[in-house]
């Protein structure tokens, strides 16, 4: 009968397989909007109204999911959470969604700092690591597969110690580089293969970086593992560094001497082939990195150094000029094509093109790319994640009678 078979079926069986696009704001308000809704546009398009964002939220994270794709929801408190897009609440492009801590059981204090879509197909998952970062320094791996049962309260994904919080979890793999940047302008790179995987949920994991007094870690980016010697680097760094300043007319850097402590690994220059160069270039990324009164840059991927784990780092920024910038709030790979949104703790916000960011060597302190009010500073930086112009026809200015 129909009611003996009744129990064999979840609501899940029921939801239809559609294309969705999930945004998550600033604010922590999440929602999905199916992509029909969400027209092809002729390039050079207006865009249309993406969000009804208050006036202080924006749009950090988008991404285009199956209704039956896993989203994980990692917190600060070192928990994790598990729900399918159908779950998520629908919305018009215009609508603003839901609070996460209206859909998770977060205790006070707890937020969410990283959100995961994963393969639909839980067996593909013992394919994937996950590298998570403490602001002590700490890292971990795991295999994704130890995250596929999740109850509705959800499991603890790292042991913290007492006041450390999960600065970020990224999904890695054994070809990638881990890039840990700390508040005092130090950063280290080490390769994924340096941290073992863990059997475990419960450990606090090994030493990512060793800090210096009052320092923390900000960030922790995954970064394409590239084979080079020291020489090739500092060739193709000052080959790139040439081009870039022709193409957009920058002056050469000259306030950002090549520290002392970093002179032995340096390695001189040697001849690169065409061939060479444009496969370092294809496999080059830009760092940005932002203090706290407005001070950034982009640099390359080339300019951090691989080494051991553990270690104090190499600089992320003049750290001779730190009283001048404040210290680092940010650091984190982006394209050029790229916007970010700078925030202040007075509710100051600012939307900054990275393509008018200088690019100029890692151990400088950049140029101001916000102008903090007197006793405000930077507190936050992100990539946005809807175009310029998504305030749709309303950024046209009325017609003149």
């Amino acid at each position: 009968s129909i009611d003996e078979a009744a129990g064999d079926f979840e609501d899940e069986d029921l939801i239809a397989r559609e294309d969705m696009v999930v945004t998550v704001t600033h604010g922590g308000y999440i929602k999905r909007v199916p992509l029909s809704a969400y027209r092809a546009q002729r390039r050079g398009g207006k865009g249309r109204s993406g969000m009804a964002t208050r006036d202080e939220d924006f749009v950090t994270r988008l991404f285009v999911a199956n209704t039956h794709t896993p989203v994980l929801f990692f917190s600060s408190a070192g928990q994790v959470y598990k729900l399918k897009v159908w779950r998520l609440p629908i919305a018009e492009p215009q609508g603003r969604g839901r609070a996460l801590i209206n859909m998770l059981p977060l205790d006070d204090g707890e937020r969410i700092t990283s959100i995961m879509p994963l393969p639909e197909d839980e067996a593909d998952w013992q394919k994937l690591d996950i590298m998570f970062a403490t602001r002590s320094g700490g890292v971990r791996r795991n295999s994704l597969a130890d995250f596929v049962e999740i109850n509705k309260n959800g499991k603890i994904a790292m042991k913290l110690d007492e006041g450390d919080v999960i600065i970020g979890v990224e999904t890695c793999s054994a070809e990638s580089d881990v890039l840990l940047t700390t508040s005092g302008g130090r950063a280290i790179r080490f390769e994924v293969g340096d941290v073992r995987v863990f059997k475990g949920r419960d450990s606090t994991g090994v030493r990512g970086i060793t800090l210096g007094a009052g320092e923390n870690v900000i960030s922790m980016s995954i970064l394409r593992h590239f084979e080079a010697t020291p020489a090739e680097r500092n060739t193709f760094l000052k080959q790139y560094g040439a081009y870039r300043r022709a193409r957009t007319g920058d002056a050469a850097e000259i306030d950002a001497p090549t520290p002392a402590e970093e002179i032995e690994d340096e390695g001189g220059e040697v001849a690169l082939s065409v061939e060479r160069y444009a496969e370092m270039d294809a496999s080059q990324q830009f760092v940005l990195t932002l203090t706290e009164l407005g001070f950034g840059k982009i640099s390359s991927s080339f300019d951090f150094r691989i080494s051991n784990r553990g270690g104090k780092g190499i600089q992320a920024t003049d750290l001779d000029k730190i009283d001048e910038t404040g210290v680092l709030v940010a650091a984190f790979p982006v394209e050029e094509s790229d916007q970010i949104m700078l925030v202040s703790d007075g509710g100051q916000l600012i939307r900054v093109p990275v393509e008018g960011i200088r690019f100029t060597k890692r151990a400088s302190k950049g140029v101001r790319v916000f102008r903090t009010a007197e006793g405000e500073k930077v507190v936050s930086v992100e990539r946005i994640s809807e175009p310029e112009g998504s305030d749709g026809e309303a950024d046209e200015a009325p017609a003149e009678g």
